[in-house]
């Protein structure tokens, strides 16, 4: 008899405990999925479900622990360890471990008092109302189903002269199909020539012309950056503002007007320019799984970097930043193993990374056209080079570089372009492969020094013609 009781006490407590320890929704899952999920998994976002209640997580669990446990989901591409980045949404080991724990014991609900409260989500302009607010020139249509779809829109500023904006904030209109959008500014009107009657035109990549250059952008869960007029950013007389959005299909007809606010201030105190780092000559074979790309750029002077942003199109699958300071270290900038150009994003550092005068940057890229890729557009693959269209690739990482007066941001920017040109002249290439990493009044100017110094109007410069071009842009910077 006393044995019979020993044995059901036993059996209650480990029972007890068992049951104490299952991670339940209200308890354990609720919490990550409203601090990491929840921006994009509800009622009208860019998600195709919402993951507010019990009964939507439920019936997912399967799911929801297999795109965590393959860190799918959600996008946060960096590793870990390269690079400390600003409002990082990477799960913990412990919290894809629970969810995997919940999803396996039959998902249970456990007890309505321990689920915390819903998540609040501001409405409106979460930055402050903007100083000017830009609607889409014209409603774009988007059908059912059928191809993500990427489209440039130009809306005119209408400057009577300089201006300086310090922050802006883009809103969508249609959360289900607004993937993400980039803000360009256009000061040389090739946007508003290439825009049809409704004001746009289709793109990929980029701005899709010469001389656009990036303000900023905005991704699912993305807050905008406060207002610092120190470094407030110049945008030229007559400039037109360029966003480019990335639709995807929500599997219904659908249609968005989107929005952008800009705040103005004084001309910056400080410097901001981008250093620009362009993966050399890019010309893989149909079949390669492992085509390595590498480039280069050595800072003229002590700098701060604020943000990184790497950029390529659906070949590349591992790209790797690196900081090799003078004294032989190394700072880790960003590892991305899994490329996705569909979560490309702009990574902000939780403080600017210090780097010294003379800094190597390096970057390596591995690009896979081989038919096992399941993100080459190609079907059997083609070669590709280099290039701004979908079926073309590109190599490149931009880097926010914080400079002590707005002096040494545009000397700067003109050191790290002449380095750029002078590795791409090297190469062979011409100025037309330049067209993305080099702005438009710059890049017509080169143009025209090319054809000067090209004596043998091939369109490329052999080694006496490169000495010769490259000792005039010395001279004059």
């Amino acid at each position: 008899m006393k044995r019979s009781v020993v044995l059901i006490f036993t059996v209650i407590i480990f029972a007890t405990a068992g049951s104490a320890a299952t991670a339940t929704f209200n308890k354990d899952i609720a919490p990550i999925l409203y601090q990491h999920c929840a921006i994009c998994h509800r009622p009208g976002e860019v998600a195709p479900f919402s993951l507010l209640t019990y009964q939507d997580a439920s019936k997912r669990a399967s799911l929801i622990a297999t795109v965590t446990e393959r860190r799918y989901m959600p996008p946060w591409k960096p590793e870990p360890g390269y690079g400390r980045f600003a409002d990082e949404r990477r799960l913990t080991d412990a919290q894809i471990a629970l969810i995997k724990e919940w999803a396996t014991n039959g998902a249970p609900e456990g007890n309505p008092a321990d689920k915390p409260e819903l998540p609040a989500f501001a409405d409106g302009w979460q930055g402050g109302k903007p100083d000017r607010i830009f609607t889409l020139p014209s409603r774009f249509a988007l059908a059912a189903d059928g191809p993500d779809q990427f489209r440039c829109f130009v809306m005119p500023l209408n400057l009577d002269h300089e201006a300086f904006v310090s922050a802006f904030e883009f809103r969508p209109d249609n959360r289900r199909i607004v993937h993400h959008a980039l803000i360009f500014v256009d000061s040389t009107g090739a946007a508003r020539q290439r825009a049809g009657s409704d004001g746009s035109y289709p793109c990929f990549g980029g701005a899709g012309v010469s001389g656009a250059g990036l303000i900023g952008g905005w991704a699912p869960g993305a807050l905008p950056a406060p207002a610092v007029d120190d470094y407030s950013q110049p945008v030229p007389q007559g400039s037109d503002i360029i966003v480019q959005i990335h639709y995807h299909p929500s599997g219904k007809p659908e249609s968005d007007q989107s929005s952008l606010g800009l705040i103005f201030s004084g001309p910056p105190k400080k410097g901001r320019t981008a250093a620009t780092v362009i993966g050399g000559r890019i010309n893989i074979p149909p079949g390669d799984a492992h085509y390595v790309v590498k480039g280069q750029v050595v800072l003229p002077r002590d700098v701060e970097v604020s943000f990184i942003a790497p950029h390529a199109h659906y070949l590349a699958k591992d790209m790797k930043i690196t900081a090799h300071l003078p004294d032989g270290s190394t700072v880790p900038l960003i590892w991305i193993k899994d490329w996705d150009f569909n979560w490309q994003g702009r990574y902000r550092y939780e403080k600017p990374v210090e780097l010294p005068k003379d800094t190597r940057i390096e970057l390596e890229y591995v690009f896979d056209n081989s038919e096992n890729n399941p993100r080459n557009p190609a079907h059997p693959p083609v070669r590709v080079r280099w290039g701004e269209q979908t079926a073309d690739e590109m190599a490149l990482a931009f880097l926010g570089v914080l400079l002590p007066t707005p002096q040494d941001a545009r000397d700067f920017a003109r050191q790290i372009a002449l380095q750029n040109l002078e590795a791409f002249l090297y190469e062979g290439l011409n100025i037309d492969d330049l067209s993305s990493a080099i702005g438009g009044q710059q890049r017509a100017r080169l143009q025209q020094a090319l054809r000067l110094f090209d004596r043998n109007q091939n369109g490329i410069l052999d080694a006496a013609e490169r000495a010769a071009l490259l000792k005039l842009l010395r001279g004059n910077n």
